[in-house]
């Protein structure tokens, strides 16, 4: 690994305050010893989820900052940016975990980029729209960051890396999600002006959100100076506006940059050609010679590709005249292609597209759309289960803290599970306590869970207090008795027979 020793490694953690003295005491005791090597100390640290593997490739290379944003402290690197890293970190006072984005070091230096960074930041927090990751602090200290909504899924362009396509009617209703995110910014007078799928991101739930509302603005007005930064999407925003002979910062080039999403989505690859080449960025003619979306796909329905032509026209005029007359139109189209009225989208698994249905990521398994929260701290019985449900197509959380996992379900955002499995057999009364807490909190009472407990963890099982949408499962079981009691919960309408069917399981 390094030649840094497991004592030298311990007094860094100390020094950068991502461990207190009691839990590296109770490291230290589990292994009996401190001449153990580096490797042993680093496994049992991330075993136990005191640190990650970030946090200690940081620390054996002697970083001593930038573990700690106010009171976020970083987990992993989650993407890099122009002008900002963004990490996963958890708020170590309220336990929820965020998307943090810190401005790079060498734009701090920039005359006015921090105050920038800010404002944007603060004006980006007064949105709240299911479709706006919303922004939750913005601070100038110790350095320029910002936290968000930590979206469980990924960003569009990684989506569709490995689907290449969509179909047109999961492909509009992401688009209706990303219209209706840039009306209600519209109405409160915000553009986006950095419009693209990476930019989009798919939750666990297939809805889209859009993020970095503002941000845009970093860049400076003229994106066709000689001394601006060089933000390509910025530069694909002053390309379309010149070639138009548009005003600059013309709201109607976002509805374009929607339209360019959704060709792509069901297309499979972007109408404007991707170069890093400036001169091509603001050629005309890459705005003149976009590709028929109909050549790409054939069978297309008619009303997408219309949808689609309209938004790409290159005279603003041309296109949509705003965001909510674009919204108004795309629910249209997507009610008409749910209906089946004229250009009905039939497959010989699923049958006739039902109005409404949430994008199916893979219709072939029990699981698809459905993501389970498992709540275990033992690293076999965690690689088990989320192995055998994901092979049936559940999306699999695994989190070992129950208060931790209690603390991602919040009053006012999207519940981050459809089901909740909490494991008592080595998580004991931990897992039993948030169990019956997660029974009685107002928001996470109609959500599904069930606790694991060994027959003899008696106090466990008498202490569980189970209800049509709470149940015991005792071990050992076998993971076929988990998909069935899932398969009954995760129904629409689902109603438990009776307290002793419970007791049963």
């Amino acid at each position: 690994m390094s030649g840094v020793t497991a004592e030298q490694l311990a007094q860094r953690i100390t020094d950068s305050a991502l461990m207190d003295s009691h839990q590296l005491d109770s490291v230290w005791a589990e292994l009996g010893t401190r001449e153990v090597t580096i490797d042993q100390f680093t496994s049992l640290l991330t075993r136990r989820e005191f640190l990650t593997n970030y946090q200690l490739d940081r620390l054996l290379k002697g970083e001593k900052g930038g573990y700690f944003y106010g009171d976020c402290k970083v987990l992993y690197l989650v993407g890099t940016g122009t002008f900002a890293r963004v990490y996963r970190a958890v708020n170590i006072k309220t336990g929820r975990v965020v998307a943090l984005k810190a401005l790079r070091k060498r734009f701090r230096v920039e005359p006015g980029m921090t105050e920038q960074f800010v404002r944007e930041g603060q004006i980006g927090a007064k949105l709240r729209h299911p479709n706006i990751v919303p922004i939750y602090e913005v601070a100038e200290k110790p350095s320029p960051f910002m936290t968000m909504e930590f979206v469980e899924g990924r960003n569009l362009r990684e989506f569709l890396k490995v689907r290449k396509t969509l179909s047109p009617l999961d492909s509009m209703r992401l688009a209706v999600d990303i219209i209706a995110g840039l009306d209600y910014a519209f109405q409160n007078g915000m553009t986006h002006r950095d419009l693209k799928t990476s930019n989009v991101l798919i939750t666990s739930r297939g809805r889209a959100k859009l993020v970095d509302f503002g941000l845009a603005g970093l860049q400076k007005e003229n994106a066709l100076g000689e001394g601006d930064i060089g933000n390509p999407r910025t530069i694909d925003y002053a390309g379309l506006e010149r070639a138009s002979g548009a005003r600059n910062n013309d709201p109607r080039s976002d509805l374009f940059f929607a339209g360019c999403i959704l060709y792509n989505m069901v297309g499979g690859e972007p109408p404007l050609p991707e170069t890093k080449d400036r001169t091509q960025r603001l050629s005309v003619q890459r705005y003149q010679n976009i590709k028929p979306l109909s050549q790409l796909l054939p069978s297309c329905p008619k009303r997408l590709l219309a949808f689609v032509s309209k938004a790409l026209e290159m005279m603003p005029e041309k296109r949509f005249s705003s965001a909510a007359e674009m919204h108004d139109e795309a629910k249209r189209v997507l009610a008409k292609m749910e209906a089946g009225e004229g250009d009905q989208e039939v497959t010989a698994e699923a049958g006739p597209a039902k109005p409404g249905a949430p994008m199916v990521i893979d219709s072939d398994h029990e699981g698809s759309g459905k993501t389970v929260m498992l709540i275990e701290s033992n690293i076999k019985m965690q690689d088990l289960l989320r192995e055998k449900l994901k092979k049936h197509g559940y999306k699999v959380l695994v989190i070992s803290d129950p208060v931790r996992a209690l603390a991602r379900f919040t009053e006012y955002e999207p519940a981050p599970a459809d089901c909740v499995l909490f494991s008592a057999l080595e998580l004991g009364e931990d897992a039993l306590d948030v169990f019956n807490r997660f029974g009685s909190i107002e928001h996470t009472k109609q959500i599904p869970a069930m606790i694991f407990a060994d027959p003899r963890q008696v106090d466990i099982v008498k202490g569980a207090q189970l209800t049509a949408r709470r149940l015991l499962l005792k071990y050992p079981f076998k993971v076929r008795e988990i998909r069935d009691a899932l398969l009954g919960m995760l129904r629409p309408g689902y109603i438990r027979a009776s307290a002793a069917a419970a007791d049963e399981s």
